[in-house]
């Protein structure tokens, strides 16, 4: 009876605390709102993950972008990462490309969103200039793209590590060398055997204090939506999912596919996060593996300890519709 009394308590307490943080925020001035279901833990990192996107504001777009502003400002996230597909339907053309306003700046408002956003390319990015969207990060404070594909560090409150991993997966979709494509220029300037390259010798990093390996891409390596038995995803996984297990990646962070979807088929020992439905949406369903799947706009927010990742989906409404954690 005691034991419960005091787990009664202890809730109470972090939920009027929660309340008492929010209380304080709006009578300082802040009027765009929370989402006070979002949990986080203790000492934790924090982002939101969402991918396909820039569409002027339309489809599900703007409301998706509401919703971050408030779980960014509830969870106060670190930062943002965009799986790809920045820009519908034809990339960017330049820096100075009016859709870095109508479809970014003036859409991501909320002052909690003014974080860095670490972004991947996606195919549709590859119909436009893609050194462009490299060559923004020199102009936007928040948009964060040094190359092609990259890494980052991230240090956890206790000194250990998150390493991230950035892939570019558009150079490993066969069906993109179509000759006279809009994205075959693009795509054979590539060089995948010195991206996987590049990828191997960095999961290979046996620095002690690297507690999670977490990549990140545009292309799905399982789903059970639009794309579910497409030669390409299906090549895709046979090209990289050892890979991941060998190397004992946590997770896989991608998009593509414009739905909500969580995967770990059986004997695999990385979790695929699939978020790409930050505007349109498409009907889904379930493969082998699937732990969640769901036909609605939304993202995902993610809070990072030494021992655990809590995973949180939140549709275009503020609804949490699932939550999910790993284990270290």
């Amino acid at each position: 009876m005691t034991k419960r009394i005091l787990v009664l308590l202890i809730a109470f307490y972090c939920t009027t605390a929660f309340s008492q943080d929010f209380l304080a925020e709006e009578k300082s001035g802040y009027r765009e709102g929370f989402i006070s279901e979002l949990k986080t833990e203790p000492k934790s990192l924090n982002f939101l993950l969402m991918g396909d996107f820039g569409r002027f504001g339309q489809y599900y777009q703007k409301e998706v972008a509401e919703q971050m502003g408030k779980a960014a400002m509830t969870i106060d996230a670190d930062f943002t990462i965009s799986v790809g597909d920045n820009f519908y339907p034809n990339g960017v053309q330049s820096v100075s490309d009016h859709q870095w306003v109508s479809s970014f700046e003036s859409i991501y408002k909320n002052i909690s969103l003014h974080h860095n956003w670490y972004v991947a390319l996606g195919n549709h990015d590859y119909r436009g200039n893609i050194q462009a969207q490299i060559d923004y990060s020199k102009i936007s404070r928040r948009w964060k793209m040094p190359e092609k594909y990259y890494s980052k560090t991230f240090e956890l409150k206790n000194g250990e590590k998150v390493l991230m991993l950035f892939m570019d997966t558009n150079p490993y979709i066969k069906s993109y060398y179509k000759p006279g494509s809009d994205m075959y220029d693009n795509i054979i300037a590539q060089d995948t055997a010195a991206q996987t390259l590049w990828l191997k010798n960095n999961l290979k990093n046996n620095d002690p204090s690297i507690k999670w390996k977490i990549v990140v891409g545009h292309h799905p390596l399982y789903s059970g939506g639009k794309r579910k038995t497409s030669p390409d995803t299906v090549a895709f996984a046979a090209q990289f999912a050892d890979i991941f297990d060998q190397y004992q990646v946590d997770a896989y962070l991608c998009g593509h596919e414009h739905d909500l979807q969580i995967i770990k088929p059986k004997g695999r020992y990385t979790t695929q996060f699939l978020s790409g439905a930050a505007s349109e949406v498409r009907p889904t369903g379930i493969t082998e593996g699937t732990l969640f799947s769901q036909a609605e706009a939304g993202f995902m927010t993610f809070s990072i300890t030494a021992t655990k990742m809590l995973i949180q989906t939140v549709n275009a409404s503020g609804k949490i519709i699932n939550t999910s954690e790993i284990k270290k």
